[in-house]
């Protein structure tokens, strides 16, 4: 029977008979059995390592050569098996000093404020209000600042509901120079400090990367929201005296108004006057919104970070532009995107998946079936959206490409690696060859490990418990892989959110039917630190599926099918496994996408 190990207040919950149990389990740091290692010198650092060559003609993938560019097809998915596969290629590269294999293988709950008073447009046929959510405050004290010393997955921040805002027009992102906006603010911040006889906040280039990097982030997903446990990110530099995540937006680009707004709200204010408070970051990041002419989307998203240090980290500035020292940029990695890209809002109602929570399974006659999420917790009933997938051996969806629409990957028992782009009307255009062979022996997941990358990665183990993370390419062959750990011992892997920090987490099923945790950074390489048990019986499961937006607006879970055809679903929000709902059943004999 799969137990699920919980290790918030250490209490054990028994869940129903036929799924996962909570137990209690080790805090990260104490003694344990021994864990899968990874590369890396100190916990919190990034190492890339390479995998030595394999000998000429062994069973590892093969990539592909690019395929021709895929066309528009009816919406029905092409049979897989009906794409000839390419035969297999020496693997070219080997022994390369590149750090990448080249031509490889696979990878407080406050009520929310009002906006104040005379802070923004207000005329007659003026903008709608905006809205807003409480600021953001790290635990009192933080849990330390020491390298290593890890903060529990299971005790993390509570979310704050996030707001509603309007959706955003498609490539909405405008990218015009906001050094003004960002000097406005923090100088407004400390006109306002020094009126009230506190110190002034200095500027650091690395922090403010964390607050631009946020203010991306939620203008492109058109979402008010704090980024869980900000304070532990890399980029926060390891605060030790409080720290603190502010987040506005407005209808134009007076950036100075956005600090009035903070000022006007009682929650907001106490992290502006807090004396604890040494050092900020500014990031602004513009969108195409006009109450006026695009009323559908703001003009401007502002966030500020402020943390307080005994020591002030290295490249503190006085101010934005100040001295010579440059951003604390992490050096060229796998990770880096291929471009910046900013996907599109579109109405997927007739797309073949519908949403990122959707279930999707293969029924043994091959058929693709969808169970739309519908948002409450609950799911409609199956759509049939393609056929041929009965030679799968695993079946995954994601936005391959970032077009806006959901792709289906399939682990072909052949070897091959195929990715089937969808379409917004329906259906899905014809298979690109990721992989040519060698992708069976692969256990693998997809998500999008990388931080600074919106599009989606591969990580894939084989069969000596390497860790391989993949490059996403967009719509061409994969052409290289990292090792990014080893030891990693799974029958089946899983990418999410597990501890609710903003970062994907790996969750890997061992033949024992303990599941491991191994929490990422947004870097290459897993935190290292010792790898928890979170749950045990997990091969009762005969699939996972991680999900979003099951039981509401960025809500993060993960499904399992158990042999008896019932989904058991997982709600992550809190940052940690729980007590499991069962949604659906009737999915007997049908094989769980990821």
């Amino acid at each position: 029977m799969p137990v699920a190990v919980l290790v918030a207040c250490l209490v054990t919950v028994m869940a129903p008979a036929s799924g996962p149990i909570a137990l209690p389990a080790q805090l990260a740091g104490t003694s344990a059995a021994a864990a899968p290692s990874t590369p890396g010198t100190a916990a919190g650092t990034e190492s890339t390592t390479t995998a030595s060559a394999p000998p000429s003609g062994s069973g590892l993938p093969q990539a592909a050569p690019s395929p021709a560019s895929p066309t528009a097809t009816a919406p029905t998915i092409p049979t897989p098996a009906a794409a000839a596969a390419p035969a297999p290629a020496a693997p070219v590269g080997w022994g390369s000093t590149h750090a990448v294999e080249t031509a490889t293988t696979p990878a407080q709950a406050n009520p929310a404020v009002a906006p104040g008073n005379g802070t923004s447009p207000q005329a007659v046929d003026g903008p709608p209000p905006i809205p807003s959510i409480p600021p953001a405050s790290g635990p009192d004290p933080l849990p330390g600042s020491p390298a290593g010393n890890v903060p529990d997955p299971t005790q993390t921040q509570a979310k704050s509901s996030p707001a509603a805002v309007p959706l955003v027009s498609p490539h909405a992102l405008v990218n015009d120079d906001n050094s003004a906006q960002v000097l406005a603010v923090f100088n407004a911040i400390n006109a306002y400090r020094t009126s009230l006889g506190l110190n002034p906040v200095k500027y650091n280039p690395t922090v403010s990367t964390l607050s631009q990097d946020w203010s991306n982030n939620i203008a492109s997903r058109q979402v008010i929201e704090h980024r869980p446990n900000f304070w532990t990110d890399p980029r926060a530099l390891n605060p030790n005296n409080g720290a603190g995540e502010i987040i506005a937006v407005r209808w134009d680009r007076d950036a100075a108004q956005l600090v009035e707004w903070w000022k006007s709200s009682p929650a907001h204010d106490a992290l502006l006057r807090d004396p604890r408070f040494n050092v900020i970051g500014v990031g602004i990041t513009f969108t195409d919104g006009n109450y006026q002419t695009t009323p559908n989307s703001y003009t401007m998203w502002g966030v500020v970070n402020l943390f307080g240090y005994t020591t002030l980290p290295a490249g503190t500035v006085n101010s934005p532009g100040a001295g010579t020292a440059p951003p604390q940029l992490p050096p060229p990695s796998v990770c880096d995107p291929i471009a910046k890209h900013q996907p599109p809002t579109l109405d997927l109602s007739a797309a073949a998946i519908r949403s990122t929570g959707d279930l999707v399974a293969v029924d043994p006659s091959g058929n693709l079936r969808d169970y739309p999420a519908l948002g409450n917790g609950t799911f409609g009933p199956a759509r049939t959206v393609g056929s041929g997938f009965a030679g799968a051996k695993e079946v995954m969806t994601t936005d391959w490409d970032r077009d806006g629409v959901i792709d289906v990957i399939v682990q072909m028992l052949d070897g091959r690696l195929l990715l089937y782009p969808g379409v917004v009307s329906g259906g899905f255009k014809a298979p690109v060859t990721l992989g040519s062979s060698g992708w069976q022996t692969m256990t693998m997941a997809v998500g999008t490990w990388c931080g600074n990358n919106r599009l989606p990665q591969i990580l894939a183990t084989d069969s000596t418990g390497a860790l391989y993370l993949y490059r996403n390419l967009g719509l061409t062959a994969l052409v290289g892989r990292t090792q990014v750990g080893s030891g990693v011992s799974a029958i089946r892997l899983s990418m999410v959110d597990y501890d609710a920090d903003g970062f994907q987490d790996l969750l890997a099923v061992e033949a024992n039917g303990n599941l491991r945790l191994y929490r990422g950074s947004g870097l290459t390489t897993p935190k290292a630190e010792a790898r928890l048990v979170v749950g045990t019986g997990w091969t009762d499961y005969s699939g996972l599926r991680s999900l979003k937006g099951v039981t509401g607006l960025n809500s993060t879970g993960v499904a399992g099918l158990l042999s008896n055809g019932t989904i058991e679903y997982w709600d992550l929000t809190g940052g940690r496994l729980t007590t499991p709902s069962t949604p659906i059943s009737g999915l007997g004999g049908l094989k769980l996408a990821q």
